[in-house]
């Protein structure tokens, strides 16, 4: 990818124009981070590009932006430009092509309107974003009021690059912040969601960005079913850490592994369901608080957090796959010790739960996010986990297939017939049932249930 972005520029600069990478990539290349993608800025206008380069699409032309699609990558490659007027708080109700210098000074933050010509080994630096980078600042470019105006969503992306890159707010930059937080309300669910997934997905800070959310009053107008974990008591006598929100941010910094961390991260990268069923895992117990006369509870708080966890990511818009399986995840926290006390069979239908290996995990950051943390029932029942998954992988043919099911019963495909199927199973793995006979026979015997 790399170095097909560098073929884009030179044959951009054999045509005359000026061409350098831009953004996040020149940010995070003068950080020492491997570049996710390479951007690219350049003097030539929409349609020169689009005549330069054999495979365009105009995704943005009337603000000067053309995507190119080059040896099977993806590049953005945008016309300098200067803009005025965001009556929307997002786009530009006018551009003007223009020079490097002044599309520098249009852009966010000072560290990432850098421009670097790699062919040259060059770099442009036109709002002091290297010394706002040796000084580990995040600065809006300009007048602060005035970058925030133009898109609200600077408002989370500041949070965000400030605890992604473990830096610090400059004074003005963290002024504006507090002074607009109330500018969020306008941002479109989809791009608030798309921001958040970046901080929780970080590999630095997701916690603290969120504990940042929550001072600047931001978390209120975006999730205010999290706020309330805060200052919510816990019983001393098993949480030493804290209050319910120490505990939830606790929790989802064990996803963030550390240099020299003694309790390493699973092998597969934590999910998006993952992180966000973590940090709202007890978001339920504001609602099931009570302080009787033993100590307090929270009965059935997985239960009302598992619904409220629902409701707050469909109102983000959050795909329905990713949904579900933040509410299951949620729903059954509490069942992980129980699984200990069951009988093999029914362990064994929970082991088989497509979400079982997160709902561990879910496990364990609770169990890391509490004082005094200990992982030994996890290891008990990741050991145990194994060996049975390893059992199961030996698991004989399927006596029956779901066609036959729905032949035998009448029925049309759907959830009954994957039910059926797992108790067939179940009772294959508990030798209930040996033969394809029995188990037509099972089935045959549901018809009168």
């Amino acid at each position: 990818m790399k170095a097909t972005s560098i073929e884009i520029i030179e044959i951009l600069k054999k045509a005359g124009h000026e061409a350098y990478w831009a953004g996040g990539c020149v940010r995070d290349m003068l950080l020492g981070i491997e570049p996710k993608d390479f951007d690219i800025v350049t003097s030539a206008k929409p349609d020169e590009i689009e005549e330069l380069l054999e495979h365009t699409i105009p995704i943005g032309k009337q603000f000067g932006v053309i995507l190119a699609i080059q040896n099977g990558h993806n590049f953005e490659i945008a016309t300098f430009r200067s803009d005025s007027g965001y009556s929307d708080g997002r786009r530009p109700d006018a551009i003007e092509f223009t020079n490097a210098e002044e599309d520098a000074k249009r852009r966010d933050f000072t560290i990432n309107a850098i421009f670097y010509d790699p062919i040259e080994d060059k770099i442009m630096d036109y709002v002091d974003g290297q010394k706002d980078m040796k000084d580990e600042l995040i600065r809006f470019i300009g007048e602060p009021e005035e970058r925030i105006k133009e898109d609200h969503l600077r408002i989370l992306r500041a949070i965000r690059f400030k605890n992604e890159y473990d830096m610090q707010y400059h004074p003005d930059t963290y002024q504006a912040v507090k002074k607009h937080v109330k500018l969020i309300e306008d941002i479109s669910k989809e791009r608030v969601k798309d921001e958040l997934n970046k901080m929780i997905m970080s590999k630095k800070n997701s916690g603290q960005a969120f504990e940042e959310l929550f001072e600047v009053e931001a978390l209120e107008l975006i999730i205010p079913e999290l706020c309330k974990l805060k200052g919510l008591a816990q019983p001393k006598m098993y949480h030493q850490e804290g209050d319910v929100w120490d505990h939830s941010l606790r929790a989802l910094n064990s996803l963030t592994e550390e240099e020299g961390d003694p309790n390493p991260l699973p092998e597969n990268p934590p999910t998006i369901a993952l992180k966000w069923a973590t940090l709202m895992h007890d978001i339920g117990k504001y609602d099931t608080f009570q302080a009787d006369e033993d100590r307090i509870r929270y009965d059935h708080h997985s239960e009302v957090g598992a619904e409220m966890s629902s409701k707050i990511l469909k109102r983000l818009k959050f795909d329905k796959k990713t949904i579900d399986r933040v509410k299951w995840l949620i729903e059954h926290h509490m069942m992980v010790v129980p699984l200990f006390e069951m009988p093999d069979a029914r362990r064994r239908h929970w082991f088989l739960q497509p979400g079982f290996e997160e709902l561990l995990e879910v496990y364990r950051a609770d169990s890391m996010g509490i004082i005094p943390m200990d992982l030994s029932m996890y290891e008990k029942l990741k050991k145990l986990y194994r060996h049975e998954i390893a059992k199961l992988k030996l698991m004989p043919k399927q006596l029956i297939s779901g066609k036959e099911i729905m032949s035998i019963l009448g029925i049309e495909q759907g959830e009954k017939v994957g039910d059926i199927l797992k108790e067939v199973r179940d009772k294959q793995l508990s030798h209930e049932i040996k033969t394809r006979k029995e188990a037509k026979k099972y089935v045959i015997a549901k018809m009168a249930t």
